[in-house]
């Protein structure tokens, strides 16, 4: 190899991962790795299997056959629990906070998650300086500063996923799973999170599923085509727009021009 230069080790990895539901093979043998730093895109068709593929790497699913590895251990067995505290933050697809909370104690309270602290039922958790200035710092980071003292749910769409992320932040992830981050934004919207996920980039490695294809062409560094269960392909973004199989797969999809 040139230079002697080595492949830095995948923060996150499958191997062969495989899972079936009774006749159907969700996912079939599936491996790919997440690098240190890089935005690393799973893109495919409904029904191609991304949704089992996540719930495998967060410990939500078991599968058949293959492995998970995180941070060099193999967690395939782990809980989602334990999966988190060896450092998998996550977004989901349908967005999940307490709606009566402000966005401040939202946050707060997943920074209390990864602290492992208990606080009493007569103790506020407004009292508990060191977590609520992390929380703040979290907000600050996805630009919900001016939102902290807002009840979570007369937040816009937008903003519900910007909390999410801040959630996911919150417990210092090592890497980030970001499950359809632009699901139902408007076009406004969705160029924001573009630009904090911009922002964000190289700090936290990302597994991104997303099908809006002009925001995976904007930020992914590789990008991984997942087809009835089976990855098609791998490589750039320039490799993917390029590629027949991709191509035939999305039936000459107009958004791979995108």
């Amino acid at each position: 190899m040139r230079g002697d230069l080595a492949v830095p080790a995948a923060v996150l990895e499958t191997r062969g991962l495989t899972k079936r539901f009774g006749g159907l093979t969700a996912t079939d043998d599936v491996s790919l790795s997440l690098l240190p730093g890089e935005v690393h895109a799973l893109i495919g068709p409904n029904g191609a299997g991304k949704t089992t593929l996540i719930g495998l790497l967060t410990g939500e699913l078991r599968p058949d056959a293959g492995a998970v590895v995180l941070q060099g251990r193999v967690v395939t067995h782990w809980s989602v629990a334990a999966r988190a505290r060896r450092g998998l933050g996550r977004s989901y697809q349908v967005t999940q906070f307490c709606p009566d909370f402000t966005a401040l104690e939202n946050v707060t309270l997943a920074v209390l998650a990864r602290s492992g602290s208990a606080f009493g039922a007569w103790t506020p958790l407004r009292r508990q300086a060191g977590l609520v200035e992390q929380a703040r710092a979290a907000l600050d980071e996805v630009g919900l500063s001016a939102q902290a003292e807002v009840p979570a749910g007369v937040l816009g769409h937008g903003e519900h996923r910007q909390l999410e992320l801040a959630m996911a932040l919150a417990l210092q992830p090592r890497v980030l799973l970001l499950d359809e981050p632009l699901a139902g934004m408007s076009g406004a919207e969705s160029e924001r999170m573009v630009q904090l996920l911009q922002r964000l980039r190289g700090r936290y490695p990302m597994l991104l599923v997303e099908h809006d294809m002009g925001a995976v062409f904007a930020l992914a560094d590789r990008i991984s085509v997942l087809v009835y269960g089976r990855l098609i392909a791998t490589g750039t973004p320039a490799e993917i727009r390029a590629h027949a199989d991709v191509r035939a797969a999305y039936l000459g999809d107009e958004d791979m021009d995108a």
